[in-house]
């Protein structure tokens, strides 16, 4: 078993695996991986927002557009809370589409990380999910973060169309 250094940083040693024969799979693994990550990640968000869009039921929620509007008004107390709500709902469709595809993951993903910091406010400090706790946002907005740090990744449509932020 020998280190091996990373390209990015010849300082920086590379972990020594049990088994060294695994590390060239995980190596063309882990752009795809990622790449799946974001794009499912992007779904998951597009299913809370495409209700919002469609004005149809999701889940205990009968009118989601109104229930979102309600949370920004009177738990969070912000103003302009329809207009918020909008604002919500097109991040959460057209941005997780964007998300999904690869097309400017990094802006995308820290308003879903601004986003899910929101939500983690206006539920908390509840932490179980089954009583509207914040672990799921609260995971979701690390993932988020991870994603805009991170980037659209190898496999994304920014890499078409060679432009990326």
């Amino acid at each position: 078993m020998q280190t091996i250094a990373p390209e990015t940083s010849p300082s920086v040693a590379r972990e020594r695996l049990l088994l060294p024969q695994l590390d060239a799979f995980y190596r063309r693994a882990e752009p795809v991986l990622y790449a799946l990550l974001r794009f499912v990640f992007g779904v998951v968000m597009f299913t809370h927002g495409l209700p919002k869009a469609l004005g149809i039921p999701h889940g205990s929620m009968a009118d989601p557009m109104a229930g979102s509007t309600k949370m920004i008004q009177d738990v969070m107390g912000l103003p302009f809370a329809p207009q918020l709500a909008f604002l919500v709902m097109l991040l959460e469709t057209v941005g997780a589409l964007m998300l999904a595809l690869g097309l400017w993951a990094r802006p995308v993903a820290l308003l879903i990380a601004l986003q899910m910091v929101g939500i983690c406010f206006a539920l908390g400090p509840t932490w179980p999910w089954i009583d509207r706790g914040i672990e799921f946002p609260f995971l979701m907005g690390f993932l988020a973060l991870y994603i805009a740090v991170r980037g659209s990744g190898q496999f994304a449509l920014e890499r078409k169309i060679g432009v990326s932020i």
